[in-house]
C-alpha cells in the first residue's frame, strides 16, 4: 500500500501544489463555451494525478470544482 499523501487543509496551499492550465472547453454548451478559457485542468506535481473540469461558465467555480474533485482523487 502507498504512503497517504499530506493534502493541505487550505486551497491556496494544494493549488501551489499543482500545475494550472486554462482552456477553452469544446463540445455542446451554448454560444459563450468557445470564447472564453473557462475550462481548468489541474495537475498535482507530486503525485502526478490529473483533474479536469470544464461545467461552468466561470473559470473559478471551475477552479474550485476541479480542487474538490483533485481532493477526492488524492483520498483514494
Amino acid at each position: 500500500m502507498p504512503d497517504p499523501i499530506d493534502i493541505p487543509e487550505s486551497d491556496d496551499a494544494l493549488l501551489a501544489q499543482c500545475d494550472v492550465q486554462t482552456f477553452r472547453a469544446g463540445g455542446p454548451g451554448g454560444q459563450h463555451q468557445n470564447v472564453t478559457d473557462s475550462a481548468v485542468r489541474l495537475v498535482h506535481r507530486p503525485t502526478g494525478v490529473t483533474v479536469t473540469c470544464r461545467a461552468q461558465r466561470s473559470q473559478h467555480l471551475n477552479k474550485t470544482d476541479a480542487l474538490r474533485r483533485l481532493r477526492l482523487k488524492l483520498r483514494r
